[in-house]
C-alpha cells in the first residue's frame, strides 16, 4: 500500500471514529459496507444538496435521489411494491407521513440516537417494533393580515378568524391540502370535532375568495388587499422577509404577521420527515442517514438553508429570517394524532363546504 492511500485510509477511519463519539454512528463498522442510499424524497428545495453531500463526505454513501411531490412518490412506492429501491423517503407534513404509514411504506425501526434527539411528539408513535417515522425539521401556521384593513386583536387566533367582524376577509389555500387538513386535525384534536366543524362554518362563512393558489399567493393577496387575512406557512413568510427583490420587500412593507393563540394552546406547528422504507435494500445505511439528519451539522442545514426551525433545540439557529420572527409558544399536540385525524378532518371539511 503506497502512502497516499494509507493517509486516505485512516482520514476515513478518522471521521468514522469521530462520528461514533458524536453518537450519529449506533451501528457496527460494518454498516459502512453500504456505499450507497436510495433516498426517494418529496423535499425539493436547492439548499438540500449541501445536506446530501455533507453526508456522503462524512460516510462515503453515494446517494440516489429520485424527487417528486408526495402524491407521485406514493403511487411509485405502490406501484413498486416489495421491489422498491427506496431506502429512505422523505415527506413534508404529519398528514402525508402518516398516509404513508398507513399504506406500509416505512419499517419501524429502533433507534435510542434518534428517541433521545428528537422529541416524541414529533416522530410516529413507537411500539415494540419502534417508530416508522422521524420528523427533522418544523415549521409553523401564521397569520398574516392587511395593517390598514385589520385590527390585529381581531385575528390573533386562530378560531377568532372564524369570528363575525372578519366576514369577507379570510382566505386560504384548499381545503384538501395537507397544511389545511394538519391544522384541522389539531384542531379536532384539541378543541373537538363539534367545536371544529362550528369554526370551519364560520370560515366558510368570511371567505373573501373561494381558497386557491399557494402560501405565497395568500400573503400577496392580504398584501394587494383582496384578503384581510390569512394563513401560511413560516417559511414562505421567512423567504419574502429575507429576499432582496424590491417587489418582495413591498409585499413585507403592506403586512403583519401573528402567532396564534399565545395566551392558550399556542401556534400551530408541523413537520418535514421521514422513516426506512419498508423493503430498504441497504437498511443500515438507511438509518445511520436518519442519524445523520438529527446531527448537530444537519440540523443546522434545515435552520440556516430552508428557513425551518431545527427539531433539536439545543443547535443553534443563525438565520436572520428566522430571527425576526421572533420567539413563540408553540402547541404540544402529537404530530402522530395529527395525521391520524386527517380522513375526520376532510370529512368534516366536505360537510361545511370548505373547498
Amino acid at each position: 500500500m503506497n502512502k497516499a492511500m494509507a493517509t486516505q485510509q485512516l482520514k476515513k477511519f478518522l471521521s468514522i471514529y469521530v462520528l461514533l463519539l458524536s453518537g450519529l454512528l449506533t451501528l457496527p463498522l460494518h454498516a459502512q459496507e453500504s456505499k450507497e442510499l436510495n433516498l426517494y424524497s418529496a423535499r425539493h428545495y436547492q439548499t438540500d444538496e449541501a445536506l446530501y453531500s455533507d453526508f456522503t463526505k462524512k460516510t462515503g454513501i453515494k446517494i440516489n435521489r429520485i424527487e417528486a411531490d408526495d402524491n407521485a412518490l406514493a403511487e411509485r412506492l405502490k406501484s413498486e411494491g416489495a421491489n422498491s429501491p427506496a431506502d429512505v423517503i422523505l415527506m413534508v407534513d404529519a398528514a402525508r407521513l402518516w398516509r404513508a404509514q398507513i399504506d406500509g411504506f416505512f419499517k419501524p425501526i429502533q433507534s435510542p440516537y434518534l428517541e433521545g434527539r428528537i422529541p416524541a411528539n414529533l416522530r410516529s408513535k413507537s411500539d415494540s417494533e419502534g417508530s416508522s417515522w422521524f420528523g427533522f425539521s418544523t415549521r409553523a401556521r401564521l397569520v398574516v393580515y392587511n395593517k390598514t384593513k385589520v385590527n390585529s386583536l381581531d385575528v390573533d387566533t386562530y378560531e377568532k378568524l372564524a369570528d363575525p367582524v372578519n366576514k369577507g376577509k379570510v382566505c386560504t389555500r384548499s381545503g384538501a391540502h395537507p397544511y389545511m387538513l394538519s391544522l384541522i386535525g389539531a384542531m379536532i384534536e384539541r378543541r373537538g370535532e363539534v367545536a371544529t366543524e362550528e369554526w370551519a362554518k364560520g370560515m366558510v362563512a368570511n371567505m373573501a375568495r373561494p381558497p386557491r393558489g399557494g402560501d405565497t399567493d395568500q400573503i400577496k393577496a392580504v398584501a394587494s388587499g383582496e384578503c384581510g387575512v390569512a394563513l401560511t406557512n413560516s417559511y414562505y413568510l421567512v423567504r419574502l422577509l429575507r429576499s432582496t427583490k424590491p417587489e418582495d420587500q413591498e409585499i413585507v412593507s403592506k403586512i403583519g404577521f401573528i402567532w396564534p393563540n399565545q395566551k392558550t394552546t399556542g401556534a400551530h406547528i408541523n413537520i418535514a420527515g421521514g422513516g426506512v422504507a419498508k423493503n430498504a435494500p441497504h437498511p443500515q445505511a438507511a438509518i445511520l442517514f436518519l442519524n445523520y439528519l438529527a446531527s448537530d451539522s444537519a440540523q443546522e442545514y434545515f435552520a440556516n438553508g430552508n428557513n425551518e426551525w431545527p427539531i433539536v433545540k439545543s443547535v443553534k439557529i443563525e438565520n436572520e429570517g428566522l430571527k425576526m420572527l421572533g420567539s413563540f409558544k408553540a402547541e404540544a399536540i402529537s404530530v402522530a394524532a395529527i395525521g391520524k385525524n386527517q380522513i375526520a378532518a376532510q370529512r368534516l371539511l366536505d360537510r361545511v363546504g370548505y373547498k
